[in-house]
């Protein structure tokens, strides 16, 4: 008879902060804030913003000023730095067991009965876990376990909250009374795959807490909510309905936009933005071994300037035959771009996505297909991602996505790519 299932959440705190201050220690305690795009927005608090009162999301032109009588330092997003540190937490992870869901940047799914005895038990199978990964590189962690998903992201938010926990909250080692007033103590809010939406209806329910939830009738939550509204009440009753999903399933479109660090007037910068967002998305087309039949391109100008003409347009470029080539996608978003482009306009941003994907591997050629061009063009990405991923993104991209790149994102405050550049390595004197 199997054993039945367990779950813990490995989850980063405060994940952007923790990196930056891995190579900057003098940062510890220091108010820091990470910004968005174009250093648009706080997209990441310390504890210490937190308690400032500064929300996620706030503009960081609207506090700027504020910022700097409190001591909060800014920083760019690094997209980089937080990429790899963040495979390195991954890494680490699969050497405590292969069944792992990478959830997002900065948390994971892991499937341990079946190996949790070999370290004491799940408790300090978390806790190893958690000092193995603050050693190694020196990102703080919280462990929860549980026998559902649901349950092990609630345990997560206790070992998170609660100091009690000491940052690993097992809910098999504590009481099955102790679980239930956990539960009374915590808002609905609170459970995964709750919104505000959500909120507002269950609190009209009467439903307030994760126990109230837990104790409500799953037949009566399907009718009012849903499959998954059940399957979430199922789940905090101890009943697993949600695996691990090891493998991602592929993505039916995939998009790649960003807003320009100064507005774009002239076609030829807005082709080299277009040229390499096509880059970017036809990477993670070929990663997954799709191809696209189709490429849509779009362009806008800043809607928040009412004091400049507006516009926007896109345009869908179907393709003769579906590729993955960032050659042959380029030159039809270029050819979209053309078709949308109007001079006269201060253009914000530009994007494309590459649409109607199918799997290579069972893509079929027409009577026109030339067999030779279709081995070459694989040949040709195939070096070109090995070349990117030996020696950096954008070492070999096409002419048309520029060297300039006037219109690129601000990024006035980012912090070196510590772990992914030769030239930015931190030195130690």
């Amino acid at each position: 008879m199997s054993a039945p299932p367990q779950f813990a959440l490995v989850d980063v705190n405060n994940f952007y902060v923790s990196c930056e201050r891995v190579f900057q220690p003098k940062l510890e305690n220091v108010p820091l804030v990470v910004l968005s795009n174009n250093d648009g927005c706080a997209v990441a608090r310390s504890p210490e913003v937190k308690a400032l009162g500064v929300t996620m999301g706030t503009p960081w032109f609207k506090m700027k000023d504020w910022a700097g009588q409190h001591g909060i330092r800014a920083f760019s997003s690094n997209y980089a730095l937080y990429g790899d540190m963040s495979n390195r937490v991954v890494t680490i992870l699969r050497d405590f067991t292969p069944d792992i869901e990478v959830y997002s940047v900065d948390e994971s799914f892991l499937r341990i009965e079946a190996v949790a005895h070999l370290y004491g038990g799940a408790s300090a199978m978390g806790r190893q876990m958690r000092e193995r990964i603050k050693q190694w590189t020196g990102l703080p962690v919280c462990v929860g376990c549980g026998p559902t998903k649901t349950l092990a992201k609630l345990a997560n938010h206790l070992a998170k909250k609660h100091g009690v926990f000491s940052g690993v909250c097992d809910l098999h080692s504590l009481s099955r009374p102790e679980r239930l007033q956990w539960m009374h103590k915590i808002e609905v809010g609170e459970v995964w795959g709750i919104g505000r939406r959500l909120v507002t209806r269950l609190q009209a329910m009467d439903i307030h807490t994760v126990l109230d939830l837990r104790n409500a009738s799953p037949k009566h939550l399907r009718t009012q909510f849903g499959v998954v509204m059940e399957r979430t009440c199922s789940e905090l009753r101890g009943i697993s309905c949600l695996e691990l999903e090891d493998i991602a399933p592929p993505k039916q479109q995939i998009m790649s936009s960003r807003s320009f660090g100064i507005p774009v007037e002239s076609i030829a910068e807005l082709g080299e933005a277009v040229s390499t967002y096509v880059a970017r998305a036809a990477e993670k087309l070929r990663r997954q071994a799709s191809v696209a039949a189709a490429v849509h391109v779009f362009v806008q100008t800043n809607r928040f300037r009412d004091d400049e003409p507006q516009y926007h347009a896109g345009r869908l470029v179907p393709l003769p035959e579906p590729s993955d080539d960032t050659l042959v996608l380029t030159r039809y978003a270029l050819t979209g771009l053309k078709a949308i482009f109007k001079p006269g306009y201060r253009y914000k941003k530009a994007g494309i996505m590459l649409t109607l994907l199918s799997d290579k591997a069972t893509r079929q050629g027409s009577l026109l297909d030339d067999p030779e061009a279709r081995v070459r063009s694989a040949r040709r990405m195939a070096a070109l991602d090995a070349i990117n991923r030996q020696f950096g993104r954008d070492t070999l991209r096409s002419g048309t996505s520029g060297t300039a790149r006037r219109w690129g994102m601000r990024s006035e405050n980012r912090s070196p790519r510590y772990t992914t550049r030769w030239d930015e390595l931190p030195e130690v004197s």
